[in-house]
């Protein structure tokens, strides 16, 4: 997510020390302060940003690298007119009052001319303590110190704000508040932009990517959920109200006038006309589990398959096989993507089988970022991004075919027996040990 803002922002990522999966803290080169206002104008991942003073495996190494820190650059935020407070936050433990006003006093040696102010002051600084990520084995003292000029939070109160709990109009599969934000900062997108989601469901997507600014529409096979018609999916619900749709969850968040439109369609079969349409696309297309992967099928198929909705609407559906829509997928993003445009989308993974190889592929596009977030102690699922680097050609359209690049992916169509399959085994083990 960091990567793909400051990209965004008009910068480029150049950290001074790797990511260290380990620590909840990191070290960034962000060309201005202004850039990294923006940065956390969006983030939803990081929490605060701070204008590093020093840092070190200790308080002396600490103290030492703040007496090498330029005093023309301190000096602003210390002046005699001004007013300030110091912050201490520890990870991983909890220091008394004490223990706090100590290491407050120890920088004494600052030349602080300011004003104390706890309540309202124009300059916050923080002393950042990590006592490392294990709460059953807690150091003495910190492994790592830091202390920095707060600058700015990230956007972490949208994760509640925007909460599925308290939305209008929700569905069996609707997007957690916090990863559909994510997504949007993965996609880049920004004000006046035009975002699609295929597999749009109750538009959960959609809202995150219209509080950026962003004009939003999206397709839909489910007539129901469309129309907001049908079974309700909220706890002590049996039916869907008149006004539960996606425009009325737009409306919700003040984000109406973002809103295009949504329509009932096959993401499998093209609807659009020739031509780039999208900045982003951004979805999160079924996986067999709580929502079935359904496509039009044939009138050969209509005596087998016929499904009847609430108002009397007859369409004939047939399985949609996981490595189909995939391969649908990456083929509508590098034919109607704007150049530059981003898709982001879902990857459900059997991680005893995960390999970089079954991550589907097109020369159109290029893999930006790929995430994993744990599912259970065998499944996950990955946040493809990918950035549409070529323009499209017709005999792009079955790449993927070529080379030998299909089979990797058929993996994907029995994900649902295998995340099925962990759980019965569970299942089994728990009554093997009942009967113990």
């Amino acid at each position: 997510e960091i990567t793909s803002l400051l990209s965004l922002c008009g910068g480029q990522f150049n950290g001074e020390q790797e990511i260290c999966v380990n620590s909840p803290f990191w070290i960034l080169n962000i060309p201005s302060e202004e850039m990294a206002r923006g940065l956390m104008k969006r983030t939803v991942c990081a929490k605060s940003i701070f204008e590093l003073w020093g840092h070190g495996r200790s308080a002396g190494e600490l103290y030492a690298s703040l007496k090498n820190y330029p005093t023309d650059k301190m000096l602003p935020y210390l002046q005699s007119d001004s007013t300030y407070k110091v912050h201490i936050h520890t990870f991983n433990k909890t220091l008394t009052q004490a223990q706090k006003i100590k290491k407050i006093d120890a920088l004494e040696f600052l030349p602080f001319k300011g004003r104390v102010n706890l309540k309202n002051p124009e300059h916050i600084f923080w002393i950042l303590e990590d006592y490392g990520m294990n709460p059953n084995d807690v150091p003495e003292e910190p492994i790592h110190v830091y202390f920095g000029r707060w600058i700015a939070d990230g956007q972490r109160e949208l994760i509640e704000s925007y909460s599925v709990k308290k939305r209008h109009f929700i569905g069996n599969t609707s997007m957690d508040a916090c990863l559909s934000f994510i997504m949007a900062n993965h996609g880049r997108v920004k004000p006046n932009d035009i975002v699609y989601d295929p597999f749009v469901g109750t538009g959960g997507l959609l809202i995150s990517s219209a509080h950026f600014g962003a004009y939003v529409c999206g397709t839909d096979i489910d007539y129901n959920t469309i129309h907001g018609l049908g079974k309700a999916s909220r706890k002590n619900q049996k039916w869907r109200g008149p006004d539960e749709n996606i425009r009325a969850n737009l409306r919700q968040y003040g984000l109406e006038k973002y809103y295009l439109d949504a329509l009932v369609a096959d993401s499998s079969r093209p609807i659009w006309r020739k031509g780039v349409l999208f900045d982003a696309i951004i979805t999160d297309p079924p996986y067999g589990i709580r929502e079935a992967p359904r496509r039009m099928g044939s009138q050969k198929e209509a005596v087998k398959s016929v499904e009847r909705s609430t108002e009397n609407h007859f369409f004939v559906s047939s399985s949609y096989h996981l490595s189909d829509i995939f391969f649908d997928l990456l083929k509508f993003g590098a034919e109607y993507l704007v150049m530059g445009g981003r898709l982001v989308y879902w990857l459900p993974i059997y991680r005893p089988e995960y390999t970089e190889e079954t991550i589907p592929r097109h020369p159109c596009l290029k893999l930006i970022s790929n995430c994993e977030q744990m599912l259970s102690s065998h499944t996950s699922r990955r946040l493809i991004t990918m950035e549409k680097v070529k323009e499209f050609k017709d005999q792009d359209e079955h790449s993927y075919l070529l080379d030998g690049q299909y089979m990797p992916y058929r993996g994907h169509n029995s994900f649902r027996e295998k995340y099925f399959s962990g759980v019965t085994k569970r299942i089994a083990k728990e009554e093997k040990d009942n009967q113990k």
